[in-house]
């Protein structure tokens, strides 16, 4: 099928938020692990590929980015979505607006718009500023990120040293005054060599007029959930056949395994909330793990009986991962647990997992390469932007989630046992 809209992703977590409310419209959508090594074939109405960008060095998260693009075009997509996270993790130079600008100018389009807002999930933009929950985003936990930390709310401010071209903001004012409004409001500040342009919304109804005024730009960019309303747009305009392939669910064999690596705030509380169900549990320390290797945590998950879905977690406070990091450095330190969680998938996946539960948006990338998955297809919500995925893993049907580190109710890995065992 051809594509119709064609998604670039900065983490794997990110990606799967992204499928996961394309996938409400019960439409198929595939989700690609890294740009495909061969052309395009069997393609679903929405394609996304999931790159591990969001900390790599401008330089390569542009090309990497060209590239998913170039298959994208390949595939039949005429428009664009880049998505990155609803916290816009991202450093001063980048890589938010430098992948941006790249697009824009691979695709000869000369206004893009930001909107990282996902109402759902608590993140809300007003008069250029992010929220989390009630808190300004740099009050927010988000503010101690070991890899991004996010220390002003204002995204303009944010935007302005990773671009070239001016920024610029569509407030809540004018959104709510319509599709039409917006539209003319960019229009004018197109006119007037406005290229970024931040635009507020605080709920899902701003949302729904921002897809409506945006619908037909070549690229739009934001968190996944100004993409949500896109679907429906296309299906009423024909754009999407009413007759596209839907989402098919496998059957699964038993056993799983839980691995998480996201240190956030509300992973430290679903760890703590999973461990009151009596599931076994072991907690990584990168300082043991730097000295002795994986081997231990290893031993252990070979005892381990699968069906009562043992977790593995690198989860710890703000102050644990600093002393972590002071000792072994900050890359050092999360690609040294990466890799010991992504060892446990596969020594899971050999000995009969086949649901696996994957917290954080490195540990996911991680996990997933491990597994050797290349091609999702996307299935139903556990929570907000976070759906379980179907894959093949060494010939294997394999079910995931990969869930972004502050997504999810504090039940959540039990929730996603559950959805998946009621699908």
């Amino acid at each position: 099928m051809t594509t119709v809209l064609g998604c670039i992703a900065d983490d794997f977590t990110g990606a799967t938020d992204l499928a996961g409310l394309l996938a409400r419209s019960g439409v198929r959508v595939s989700l690609r692990m890294g740009v495909p090594s061969e052309p395009p074939g069997d393609t679903a109405a929405f394609e996304v590929i999931a790159l591990k960008s969001r900390t790599a060095p401008v330089k390569d998260a542009v090309a990497e980015t060209r590239q998913a693009l170039k298959w994208l075009q390949a595939a039949g997509a005429k428009r664009f979505f880049w998505k990155y996270c609803s916290t816009f993790d991202s450093t001063a130079t980048g890589n938010i607006g430098p992948v941006a600008e790249a697009l824009m100018d691979d695709l000869g389009c000369d206004q893009t718009i930001y909107c990282p807002a996902f109402p759902e999930n608590g993140r809300s933009i007003f008069m250029g500023n992010l929220f989390v929950g009630q808190q300004p985003l740099a009050e927010s936990p988000m503010k101690d990120h070991p890899l991004t930390p996010m220390q002003d709310s204002n995204l303009m401010r944010l935007l302005t040293p990773q671009v070239t071209r001016p920024v610029g903001l569509a407030d809540r004012l004018t959104v709510a005054r319509g599709a039409q409004a917006l539209r003319a409001d960019l229009a004018a500040q197109k006119a007037q060599g406005t290229a970024h342009v931040v635009v507020d919304a605080v709920a899902n109804s701003d949302l729904e007029i921002i897809a409506e005024a945006c619908r037909d730009m070549v690229l739009m960019t934001g968190g996944s959930a100004v993409a949500m309303p896109l679907p429906a747009l296309y299906l009423a305009d024909g754009t999407l056949s009413a007759d596209a392939p839907k989402a098919v669910t496998p059957t699964l064999e038993a056993g799983s395994i839980l691995l998480s690596g996201s240190c956030s705030a509300m992973t430290n509380k679903q760890v703590a909330q999973y461990q009151t169900t009596g599931a076994p549990s072991y907690q990584l320390d990168p300082l043991t793990l730097a000295n002795s290797g994986p081997q231990t945590v290893l031993e252990w998950l070979s005892k381990q009986d699968l069906s009562q879905a043992p977790l593995i977690y690198a989860t710890a406070s703000p102050d644990s991962v600093k002393a972590a990091q002071a000792k072994l450095g900050v890359a050092e330190a999360g690609e040294l647990i990466e890799s010991v969680l992504a060892a446990c998938a596969v020594a899971a996946r050999d000995a009969g997992a086949r649901r696996f539960i994957a917290a954080g948006g490195e540990t996911s990338g991680a996990i997933t390469k491990a597994l050797g998955v290349t091609q999702l297809d996307i299935g139903a919500e556990i929570a907000p932007g976070v759906p379980w995925c179907y894959a093949i893993s060494n010939s294997h049907q394999i079910a995931l989630t990969l869930k972004s580190g502050n997504f999810g109710t504090e039940t959540f890995f039990a929730d996603a046992l559950a959805k998946l065992e009621a699908a």
